[in-house]
């Protein structure tokens, strides 16, 4: 298996995905999944959070390796979800994201049994570089 990238995660999104987890009637392999990438995560306080990094709230833009076309989502929680610009942290691609810095690749399991590769481009906003810490 690949090495995976170093991920950081704030202290407020840890606390706030922790929550969600443990109240998460429907258990599947992708909130298994992510629940593996925030006990390897490095986690720090959001004041504290490089400015590269995709946080929760941050709108990224970002690739599948091998394809030309990007896309630009922005990662929220999953009852926040308002459009097609939005992408749930509880999908499989959105969990992949989190944590991750512009230019880091990372493997994930997507719905089919298949895996595909995601590629950060730009962090477009980011609630932490911004000041938007009630987010």
């Amino acid at each position: 298996m690949t090495n995976k990238p170093s991920i950081i995660v704030s202290t407020l999104d840890m606390d706030r995905i922790s929550t969600l987890l443990e109240k998460a009637t429907q258990w599947s392999a992708v909130l298994e999944k992510l629940e593996d990438e925030l006990d390897r995560a490095t986690v720090m306080a959001s004041s504290d959070m490089p400015s590269d990094v995709v946080t929760m709230n941050s709108t990224v833009c970002f690739k599948f390796v091998g394809s030309d076309n990007s896309m630009e989502k922005t990662l929220v929680y999953p009852d926040q979800v308002r459009s097609s610009e939005d992408i749930s942290i509880f999908a499989p691609v959105g969990s992949a994201l989190l944590g991750l810095s512009v230019g880091q690749q990372l493997t994930w399991p997507m719905p089919g049994g298949q895996e595909k590769t995601i590629e950060i481009i730009d962090v477009v906003y980011q609630p932490e570089r911004a000041g938007d810490f009630h987010l």
